[in-house]
């Protein structure tokens, strides 16, 4: 596996949008990454929904399927994130620091910030800081028509995924286990904010 990757790299490949950012749908035969992107692409439209509801978006827009936000384990999971993202919101230092991160930031940076916010931990907050930093990103890109930027962040959140948080992921049961720790979202939440403040931190300091 190591071996394969190495040889991605030296073609080029470790740049790549990882298999389920590209052509328009999810082709990869990981669940946990092929449910990712799903669930990722359901908080971008349920949040510009309710920040921007004149905009229309659609899965196919961010490069799904059609029909991937009809699954009801899909609705479920997207709607505990988004009561987490609620919390985070609260935070007004967060979105001033969301704010000023350009829409077309490069990978290198984007990647010292998501380490940023699982250099002491993962949990469920994480991600969603995660997932809140990928959807300012791509609401940025849908606003200035850099439609190019789309699936390019959400691969980069995708490589985040399977480098960083996929064994805890299948540890906590697949993206469902973010449902069996609802009462946890507030703690979760703050904990978050935190992580997702010193990441911006962070950012602005390397920029």
């Amino acid at each position: 596996m190591a071996d394969s990757r190495k040889e991605e790299e030296k073609n080029g490949g470790g740049g790549r949008e990882p298999q389920g950012a590209e052509g328009g749908e999810d082709v990869c035969d990981d669940p946990i990454l092929e449910q990712g992107a799903v669930v990722l692409r359901g908080y971008v439209i349920e949040r510009i929904n309710t920040e921007d509801p004149d905009r229309n978006v659609s899965s196919v827009d961010l490069g799904g399927r059609p029909n991937e936000q009809q699954d009801p384990n899909i609705k479920e999971v997207v709607e505990q994130l988004l009561r987490i993202a609620d919390e985070m919101n609260r935070n007004a230092e967060l979105q001033h620091l969301i704010s000023q991160v350009q829409g077309n930031c490069a990978q290198d940076i984007f990647m010292q910030v998501a380490r940023s916010i699982f250099a002491d931990g993962i949990n469920w907050g994480r991600v969603v800081a995660l997932f809140h930093l990928a959807y300012r990103l791509i609401h940025k890109a849908l606003t200035t028509n850099h439609l190019e930027n789309i699936r390019l962040v959400i691969s980069w959140v995708l490589q985040v995924i399977r480098d960083t948080l996929y064994s805890w992921i299948v540890q906590q049961g697949g993206w469902e286990g973010v449902i069996r720790g609802f009462s946890r979202w507030r703690t979760v939440a703050i904990v978050a904010s935190v992580a997702l403040v010193a990441a911006f931190v962070y950012y602005r300091k390397t920029r």
